[in-house]
């Protein structure tokens, strides 16, 4: 490592030398008054730069190295706009924003051009956390349903995993800090185990992305953006606090960060708690959690080069549901419970030539599951009055303790642009060793190894946008027991951005993607505690290999916005989880199977603000999914069909600012197309409601929310629910009050 990093900075220092240090300023005015704005964001992706114009609509930024780079321009209330320079610029850039009611779109970091959505080839979702949190999600995993397509597989309030049209586990990919993320993900009750605090958006690739991330990417990426550090020679800091009213739980986090000409810092610490929610009937017995999370960066810039690294440390003791049982409003996990300890290591940094440039992202994930069982403790009453003393975790013997050690690499090479040709060639690969030290083994120690290699293009005309790019991998799992198998895959994607009219673009996307087997689907033989089942793996399984067909049309005006997303998946070697009949210690015995699989649907919406009503939006979208085997018996876990809608307004006072309020309701539909061992679901709506906006206070910024969800305190059950089977219901009504405040 320490090699690594003087190879870098020779690299660094030589090309410093070959590129000079420049300057580019302009001037940003709106488009109908021709009045210079104040305060307009300027950024670009590539070198994460940024400033903002002053009083006269003037904006600078200097040591820039040479080549072409895209700059953004944005503000609250007028229409993003991106362009391509070329530096060293000899002129003033004049830049003229459009006034819109229509939320701002940002640059997508997920695809690999970093292209404004509306320019991008591939139809990627985003969302700020910000966003998110106005809609008063308890957990990450539960504001990422608020998405289209985006479900959520849950055990409780504080364990989830997110669902991309019906894909989940080892089919949908997660990015944090540049990284993938690895942590033992095969569970069913295994969360996504990142904390929203430190995250500034969240985007959602549906769809196969094997091209770009490989392995797992067969049903999309969660890609996490973690917040940028502050602009050159300014420093920031904010205190955020949350209540929820049903769980009487909290979170609060803290942040400050600063940056000069060249070095830049932040750090983060939060703290969650949560007690059992409570449904119209009763609390849902261990459903409380706890979690700790720090996040660290450090970066440093000069001209040609810039590097940054990231630490993030999270700790969560989240309870496992089993049954309803004590009514209590006790913060800390009762037997059973996970004790998780995660630690994200993560470095990215990028040499500027000429025209191109070099990414290197390097990664290190040390995940550390504890789970334990009632079974452990002589005197159960006893313990449970004991473990109110977290120290006793200390003295409790784990069931089931594993350590898993990821090490990620991804090289990628931005050729100079040729024409209307811009490439990138690039290498990734993975090495993960999985050890075992409880007394029981799901899962025996083993140690894999990925490596691939690829290469995408994106083709710019007039009216179409063209992208293009093919793939190699190779998977090894080497497993202590004697196991070794090997999985080599070529995959491929092609698509189209076609510009029909001013106002209406379609977009066709076609990708292939696949999905190794992971060790848990080859070898396991063993109790799952947390999914309450013995689990037997297959060995001879093979790779999923998929091909899905995109279609997207989305019209587009200053009052109105129309959508429509469909989609076919077909899936060789769909690996399930199949029950047998029998039962070992009690439980009963799941095996892994295969048969080919297809998932269809899509996500259809209208947005639309009325003029001169430009503060008023009225949203309504619908989104579907099916999955069958080729058998035709439905495929588990599909979501059920759900229809929202929206009324939201957005205003301005002298005493508030960026305020707004909503009403919303979300219908979610009764789901019979059930697999085998499922039951059905019955059908319910949700009633949310929400308001909020920032006031100055001792002359700082302070941005306050108020939501309410589920207020009508509906008793119902979210097919994606574990505690399904056991007719437990999910969480009734919940106002959340938030705050951040800006110091």
């Amino acid at each position: 490592m320490k090699l690594f990093f003087k190879i870098l900075l020779v690299l660094a220092l030589s090309i410093t030398g070959l590129n000079a240090q420049n300057t580019i300023q302009g001037i940003i005015t709106d488009a109908e008054t021709n009045e210079k704005l104040s305060l307009v964001n300027i950024y670009l992706p590539d070198l994460e730069k940024g400033t903002t114009t002053d009083d006269s609509g003037h904006f600078i930024l200097d040591n820039l190295p040479s080549g072409n780079y895209t700059i953004l321009f944005s503000m609250i209330g007028y229409e993003n706009q991106s362009m391509k320079i070329n530096i060293p610029l000899d002129d003033i850039i004049k830049i003229s924003l459009d006034p819109t009611a229509i939320e701002m779109e940002s640059i997508i970091i997920s695809t690999p051009f970093h292209k404004l959505q509306r320019d991008n080839v591939m139809k990627v979702e985003q969302k700020t956390i910000t966003d998110l949190k106005t809609n008063g999600a308890v957990t990450l995993a539960e504001g990422i349903t608020n998405i289209a397509g985006v479900e959520s597989v849950t055990t409780g309030l504080g364990i989830g995993k997110p669902v991309i049209r019906g894909l989940s586990s080892n089919r949908v990919l997660v990015y944090t800090q540049g990284i993938r993320l690895e942590n033992q993900q095969f569970g069913g009750e295994h969360g996504l185990g990142v904390n929203d605090a430190g995250i500034e958006s969240v985007e959602i690739i549906k769809g196969p992305a094997s091209l770009l991330y490989g392995s797992d990417a067969l049903g999309g990426v969660l890609y996490l953006n973690p917040e940028r550090f502050a602009d050159k020679n300014t420093s920031k800091g904010d205190l955020s606090g949350n209540y929820f009213s049903n769980t009487q739980g909290f979170s609060s986090n803290a942040g400050f960060k600063s940056s000069s000409d060249h070095f830049k810092f932040l750090f983060r610490g939060s703290i969650t708690e949560h007690s059992d929610y409570n449904t119209k009937a009763y609390r849902v017995t261990n459903t409380r959690f706890k979690e700790k999370d720090f996040k660290a960066g450090m970066g440093y810039q000069e001209n040609a080069f810039k590097t940054e690294f990231r630490y993030n440390v999270n700790n969560s003791k989240l309870g496992i549901p089993e049954t309803i049982g004590e009514q209590s409003k006790n913060r800390t996990p009762m037997l059973p419970f996970q004790d998780i300890t995660n630690h994200v290591f993560s470095s990215k940094s990028t040499l500027f030539f000429n025209n191109s440039k070099l990414d290197i992202n390097m990664g290190y994930i040390y995940n550390d599951r504890k789970e334990f069982e009632d079974h452990h403790d002589h005197d159960e009453d006893e313990h449970e009055e004991e473990h109110e003393d977290e120290d006793h975790d200390e003295h409790l013997e784990a069931a089931l303790h594993m350590k898993l050690k990821t090490a990620n690499y991804d090289i990628k090479y931005n050729l100079p642009q040729l024409g209307k040709f811009e490439t990138i060639v690039g290498v990734q690969g993975m090495n993960q060793v999985n050890t075992n030290y409880g007394e029981e083994a799901l899962i025996p120690d083993a140690t894999t190894n990925d490596f691939g290699v690829f290469a995408t293009s994106h083709i710019h005309f007039e009216n179409i946008d063209i992208q293009l790019g093919a793939r190699f991998d190779h998977r090894n799992i080497d497993v202590d027991n004697g196991l070794n198998r090997n999985f080599d895959n070529f995959n491929g994607a092609l698509g189209f951005k076609v510009n029909i009219s001013e106002h209406l673009t379609a977009r066709v996307n076609l990708a292939s993607g696949f999905r190794g087997p992971n060790l848990s689907e080859l070898t396991s033989d063993g109790t799952h505690s947390g999914a309450n089942r013995y689990e037997i793996g297959n060995p001879n399984l093979t790779s999923e290999q998929n091909f899905q067909t995109d279609v997207a049309l989305e019209f587009k005006n200053d009052h109105l916005e129309l959508f429509a997303n469909g989609f076919y998946n077909s899936i060789n070697n769909y690996i399930f989880l199949s029950p047998t009949g029998d039962f070992i210690d009690n439980r009963p015995v799941y095996l892994y199977a295969q048969d080919d699989a297809n998932l269809y649907g899509g996500e259809f919406g209208i947005h639309l603000h009325p003029h001169p009503l430009d503060w008023l939006h009225i949203e309504s979208s619908f989104e579907t999914v099916t999955g069958k085997q080729n058998n035709e018996a439905y495929l588990p876990l599909i979501p059920a069909n759900s229809l929202t809608n929206m009324v939201r307004v957005e205003f301005e006072k002298p005493w508030i600012e960026k305020g707004y309020a909503f009403i919303k309701l979300r219908t979610t539909f009764d789901q019979n197309n059930i697999s085998d061992f499922e039951i059905t679901t019955p059908g319910y709506s949700l009633l949310s409601a929400g308001f909020g906006g920032s006031f100055s206070v001792f002359n700082k910024i302070m941005s306050v929310t108020v939501s309410g969800n589920n207020l009508t305190n509906k008793t119902y059950i979210n097919h994606l629910s574990r505690l399904r089977s056991e007719g437990i219901f999910n969480m009734g009504r919940n106002i959340n009050i938030g705050f951040t405040y800006n110091l």
